[in-house]
């Protein structure tokens, strides 16, 4: 599935979950107390109060929840199977031992991204080690192939944290519009009562507090997960230059 149909998909799914659980969870009438004001009961009923915005931080919650989700998973995948450091081990023994076949197999076995890269290189080694070039053009040739595999596996890696890191901001911004609308209906109730009406002033400020919080929740999440994931995908980037530089020395090695 393409990135752009991904996240449209989950925007639209997002915004209905959402959608339902303002009405039938926040809104359900045991979370009021069934005066006239519709007093909350509890903080579902305290939440359902916030208006309209709360779907929207609600929709951008969600988003965030699948994204990590999605990365996780993600970055699993990408170790692929087993310990790295044994598996690097093995193949750098196997090209010592001139076995480019077994040292792809292994690959092949591994599964990550770091064996994904790995493989390219030595695929293109094995075409190139006989070819009657010299051993800086092989070499060449080589690191060519590394390249372009992780030109092709970083961006898996790096997928929707730039999503994360919109989100963190958009959560503020939105949080921010549900405080201005709850402060523009308090005072609005101040203005057309002409005395302070309690229950007027406290609902448009519970509204405005309630969308500041989910705001700040939302963006808290986005940011620690988007530092996290950052993180990480650096990490297993640097992996995989340090396994192909070292894959590098010992070809560089032998074809003198």
């Amino acid at each position: 599935m393409k990135q752009s149909v991904f996240i449209t998909v989950l925007i639209v799914v997002a915004f209905v979950v959402s959608l339902l659980i303002y009405m039938f969870v926040f809104g359900n009438p045991a979370n009021f107390k069934g005066d006239a004001a519709g007093t909350p009961a509890n903080i579902f009923g305290q939440i359902y109060k916030g208006g309209p915005v709360v779907v929207a931080l609600l929709t951008i919650s969600i988003m965030v929840i699948t994204f990590v989700f999605e990365r996780a998973l993600s970055l699993k995948k990408a170790k692929g199977r087993g310990a790295i450091e044994p598996f690097l081990k093995k193949v750098q023994n196997l090209i010592q031992e001139n076995d480019i076949e077994g040292a792809i197999a292994e690959c092949d076995k591994q599964r990550g991204s770091l064996a994904n890269v790995l493989r390219l290189g030595l695929e293109r080694y094995q075409v190139v080690k006989n070819d009657p070039i010299e051993g800086e053009k092989k070499l060449a040739e080589v690191q060519r192939a590394i390249e372009e595999g992780m030109m092709l596996e970083v961006p898996l890696l790096e997928r929707n944290l730039v999503a994360l890191s919109t989100i963190a901001s958009i959560s503020v911004l939105v949080g921010l519009f549900g405080t201005v609308l709850g402060m523009i209906r308090s005072f609005l109730a101040l203005a057309t009562a002409g005395t302070p009406n309690a229950t007027e002033l406290s609902t448009g400020i519970s509204e405005a507090l309630i969308n500041t919080a989910f705001g700040i929740f939302g963006a808290i999440v986005a940011i620690i997960s988007y530092n996290f994931f950052s993180t990480k995908v650096s990490n297993f980037t640097y992996m995989i230059d340090e396994a192909t530089y070292n894959m590098m020395q010992i070809l560089t090695v032998k074809s003198k």
